[in-house]
Order: structure tokens, then C-alpha cells, then sequence
């Protein structure tokens, strides 16, 4: 019986656990970008970038269905409507 399959491709470990911590680190500071930013169109900016960390700490921990999952919503849909939504309020304003 095999335990696990051996792929010639597989990443050492060691490697794998660095980069996970890395990104981990680049997604926490991402996401004290986002709060810290004050101004709307630059947060919902950082936002979309804060998604494209998350769906690559996702791919990093080996789950690519939630990897493209995260960039369809976070990184693309929600950044849309956010920027839509701001455009429209800006309209009422003036």
C-alpha cells in the first residue's frame, strides 16, 4: 500500500514552511494597509492587491480551488462593485 504519491516536482519542506510563513507575513502587513488607508479609491485598491495575497497564500498551502475562488471574488468582483459603488455616491454628492 502507498502512503502518498511521489511526484518528481514536490518542493522540500523546509522551503515550503519558509514560504508559507513569508506570504503569512505579507498578508498580515496587506491587511494593515487596508485598514490604516483612509482614502476610499486607494483602499479598495489595496484591497484587490490584499486578495491576490490571500489566493497566493491559499495556492501556498496547496488548495487551488479556494486559490481561484479568492481571485474571482476578492481580487476582481468585489474591488468592481466597490469602485462602482463609489463612483455613484461621488455623482450624488456633486
Amino acid at each position: 500500500m502507498i502512503a502518498a504519491v511521489h511526484t518528481p516536482y514536490t518542493v522540500p519542506i523546509g522551503f515550503m514552511e519558509a514560504l508559507q510563513v513569508t506570504v503569512l507575513i505579507l498578508v498580515a502587513a496587506g491587511a494593515t494597509a487596508v485598514v490604516l488607508i483612509r482614502k476610499h479609491v486607494r483602499q479598495v485598491i489595496a484591497l484587490s492587491v490584499y486578495g491576490l495575497m490571500l489566493a497566493l497564500l491559499f495556492l501556498t498551502f496547496q488548495a487551488p480551488d479556494v486559490t481561484l475562488s479568492e481571485l474571482t471574488v476578492g481580487a476582481v468582483a468585489l474591488p468592481v462593485i466597490l469602485l462602482l459603488a463609489l463612483a455613484k455616491t461621488r455623482k450624488r454628492e456633486e
